[in-house]
């Protein structure tokens, strides 16, 4: 199949450079293995010894890999024990590999047997060599066995790392992975086939890697089941090597040269610059020595190429094809193609080197750093004061107003806030509350404004409901049998007052709910800036970022803090509430004269003749509006007599203006409307004797302004208020008195008092009292209390072990550095 001579860090060769670069290649015995360049094998074990170090440490380094690639039963495991020189039976054929198997071949001439040692699976020690080949393939089985029950899963891309030392393998190193497979054996997952086919291009994608693809010669390339994988990882075959295996089998095929240079060619499908290899291998099983097997594979190269030579009507193309059929060519294609890409990656990677040391001592002195801090208090005291004021720092400056970090990244929505706050939508709001920048993505003080401005939005899109008549009429007439005249006006003011305290509580309560998550939310947000802003105590004395514990209790402290203070604007705006629902507020007294002074509204007269007679406004929907007399919708009430009053003992004598006396402050018992026509105060009553009832004298005035009104307009005293008349039924009257008076208590609520206690609840104390709260329930604690928050139980075990581990891979890594330095210099 193909070659594709790439360089990750120098041009890519033509494939005229690619021939003429393969004809100058070392020379190699292929029974002996020994390469003629001496300098070869000390890159190749630098370039070993940093791959087992980023096995064991979990390091991205760019190295130099051949990644072999394939369906199940195309020859992988095969052409791997070719080039290690001797078998080792790891081939089964119902389980194949499962796991990917890093193979280190080092070519060692005093290694007349093979020595095989695997890389422990937590480190980058190799255990003890390992000789049989039975116990090779056992020890491969059992680690994948082992691995795939603890993961409980059919494959995985954790690699098994085998060295093997021999006299007659070549300096490389190959990564053999799980074959391609369309079903599933039996006891396996459904989709096991693609996850290893993910597991594989994963492998196989970075582009410091070869891929070396085998394909059997049976196999059409029209009809390739896993060509096209390999195209989606390697589109123009640029860094892909094609190996057709078994091509034994194919050769009975072939008459006439045209024949055979056409298949060899296979321009048809893979393109002109790709030239595939063909390698047939030995297909006796039985168990043969190490020297009989190189045997096998050397006859097996001498007889393709005799009857390519002799069976073949013309031969073949040999200057054309001859470099790319048998497996001595291959190999030593793959030992020059690897040691190239060595030489050509050394700078980078002592670059690279150089960088990930540094890296590692940085992180080292971190641990010393921690270790040495978390036996001095003071220093963490210091230190955490410091940070903690740069955190309450970075909270109030987003509560003024700030956009960093980005809003588009850290802000929400309105329809997010009220979602992740669990707060929902507005309670008793049917109506869909829109407030301004609601699709904006806000936070700090700008989203605080945003829900205060829904919160006014959502009180003022509710009315007073509705109440049933029988409500009214058990509330109305209640009222009026202790308040007489005023009865209408009183029953008015407490069905507005139950409504606000009924339909706005909850309103309040779900403000300061959103208002204290917009405000917990700024904790991540001032972390965020802390980290990025680079905060002057980070500078002067440290950080205390690593500190797990004692963040948490920052964040624990932080919301503490929000959540005593949204109780407390919560106990506050309930006080307001009830300060102005309570029948001693001014707000019924400001209502009452605005409706009696500038409403069209008609308030029930009664008339002092009919003080003791016993009234009743007609509430039922049958009786509002049957007649418009003025008397049909009142029971049991004496037929109106004249306004002239009759004192007893005069003979029906009229009372003259001056006879009359007017209290200044009426008796709680006595009507407070009542209407004495015609009739003014004597000069000695301007002076008050004694305290004076606002609410009296002003419900005084709406009783005189209602009985001016009524005897201007004509209209009977009941008629226009109670009964069913042109101005509407008592029950009107009263749902209409009911909703202004809500009104006036939600406009009052909302507007004078309720945002202000917002702000002054919710900002001011986040602005002067922040940090010393957290100051105080943070560091107004012994030292050993303190310290708990610094050093968890077996904390400074964990930091000796990560600062052991470091220094390890420290001591490996500058070993990989010294070596690739001498490296250098002999390019």
């Amino acid at each position: 199949m193909a070659t594709t001579n790439t360089s990750l860090t120098t041009p890519t060769k033509t494939p005229s450079q690619l021939n003429s670069s393969k004809r100058s290649l070392p020379s190699y015995d292929v029974t002996s293995g020994r390469s003629s360049s001496s300098d070869l094998r000390s890159r190749f074990e630098a370039y070993n010894r940093l791959q087992a170090a980023a096995v064991a440490f979990g390091e991205k380094l760019p190295i130099p890999e051949i990644v072999a690639l394939g369906g199940q039963s195309d020859g992988k495991s095969s052409l791997l024990e070719a080039l290690l020189g001797f078998r080792f039976n790891v081939r089964e054929v119902e389980m194949g590999t499962r796991r990917p198997l890093i193979l280190q071949m080092v070519h060692d001439p005093s290694a007349l047997e093979p020595r095989c040692r695997f890389q422990d699976e937590e480190s980058e020690e190799y255990g003890s060599p390992v000789v049989s080949g039975s116990a090779i393939a056992d020890i491969i089985r059992s680690r994948t066995e082992s691995l795939l029950k603890l993961t409980k899963s059919a494959v995985s891309s954790k690699p098994i790392v085998m060295r093997t030392e021999y006299a007659h393998c070549p300096n490389l190193t190959i990564i053999d992975t799980p074959g391609f497979v369309l079903k599933a054996k039996k006891g396996e997952p459904e989709n096991t086939p693609d996850e290893i086919l993910s597991m594989v291009k994963s492998l196989a994608s970075p582009p410091h890697r070869i891929l070396l693809f085998l394909q059997q010669s049976s196999v059409e390339w029209c009809s390739s089941l896993w060509l096209d994988a390999i195209r989606d990882i390697d589109p123009s075959f640029r860094r892909t090597i094609i190996v057709v295996s078994k091509f034994d089998n194919r050769l009975k095929e072939f008459t006439d040269k045209w024949e055979v240079d056409r298949y060899l060619s296979a321009s048809g499908y893979l393109g002109d610059n790709t030239h595939p290899f063909y390698v047939a291998l030995p297909k006796d099983r039985n168990t043969v020595s190490n020297d009989e097997f190189r045997r096998q594979i050397a006859q097996m190269d001498t007889e393709v190429i005799r009857h390519l030579r002799e069976g073949i009507k013309g031969g073949f193309d040999e200057e054309k094809f001859k470099n790319h059929i048998g497996f001595s060519s291959l190999r030593e294609f793959l030992e020059f193609e690897l040691q190239r890409r060595y030489k050509e990656a050394a700078p980078a990677t002592l670059a690279l080197l150089e960088q990930r040391c540094s890296e590692v001592n940085n992180e080292i002195m971190g641990l010393d750093s921690k270790l040495q801090v978390t036996s001095d208090v003071t220093y963490l005291r210091k230190s955490a004061m410091l940070y903690t004021a740069s955190i309450s720092n970075h909270v109030e400056a987003l509560i003024d107003g700030a956009a960093d970090p980005a809003p588009e990244q850290w802000g929400k929505t309105t329809a997010e806030e009220q979602s992740q706050s669990g707060a929902g939508n507005w309670p008793g709001v049917t109506s869909d509350v829109k407030p301004a920048n609601a699709t904006l993505r806000l936070y700090g003080g700008a989203a605080f404004e945003r829900v205060v401005h829904e919160f006014r939005c959502a009180a003022f899109s509710i009315e007073c409901p509705r109440l049933s008549r029988e409500k009214v009429a058990n509330i109305l007439l209640a009222h009026y049998g202790r308040g007489r005249g005023r009865g209408l006006t009183e029953a008015a003011a407490e069905i507005a007052r139950a409504a606000a305290r009924s339909w706005l509580a909850p309103l309040l309560e779900t403000a300061c709910d959103r208002l204290a998550f917009v405000l917990l939310n700024l904790f991540d947000l001032a972390l965020e800036r802390n980290r990025n802003g680079g905060s002057e105590y980070i500078r002067k004395d440290g950080n205390v970022d690593g500190y797990v514990g004692f963040h948490a209790s920052m964040r624990h402290a932080y919301a503490r803090f929000i959540s005593d203070i949204t109780k407390q604007c919560k106990k506050l705006s309930r006080h307001h509430l009830d300060s102005v629902t309570s029948v001693y507020s001014e707000v019924y007294c400001e209502s009452e004269f605005q409706v009696g002074l500038g409403s069209t509204a008609s308030f029930s007269i009664v008339n002092p003749t009919s003080a003791s007679s016993s009234l009743f406004f007609e509430l039922s929907e049958i009786g509002a509006g049957q007649s418009d007399d003025p008397m049909t919708d009142q029971e049991n009430v004496p037929p109106a007599k004249s306004n002239r009053q009759i004192t007893p003992g005069k003979d029906g004598e009229a009372l003259r203006e001056s006879q009359l006396t007017i209290p200044e402050t009426p008796s709680p018992d006595q009507p407070c409307d009542i209407n004495y026509k015609g009739v003014k105060k004597e000069n000695g009553n301007g002076v008050e004797m004694g305290p004076r009832k606002r609410l009296s004298r002003i419900a005084g005035n709406n009783s005189r302004h209602a009985e001016y009104m009524r005897v201007h307009n004509g209209s009977s005293p009941f008629g226009d208020s109670d009964c069913g008349s042109k101005s509407g039924s008592a029950y009107s009257e009263i749902c209409l008195l009911a909703a202004r008076h809500f009104a006036r208590i939600r406009e009052v609520l909302v507007e004078r008092s309720v945002t202000s206690t917002l702000n002054s609840g919710f900002l001011t104390p986040c602005r002067e009292r922040l940090v010393v709260e957290l100051g105080l329930e943070l560091f107004a604690v012994n030292d050993e209390k303190f310290m708990d928050m610094f050093v968890a139980p077996g904390a400074i075990d964990v930091l000796q072990s990560e600062k052991q581990s470091l220094q390890k891979r420290q001591k490996i890594l500058q070993s990989c550095l010294s070596e690739f330095k001498t490296v250098a210099r002999t390019l």
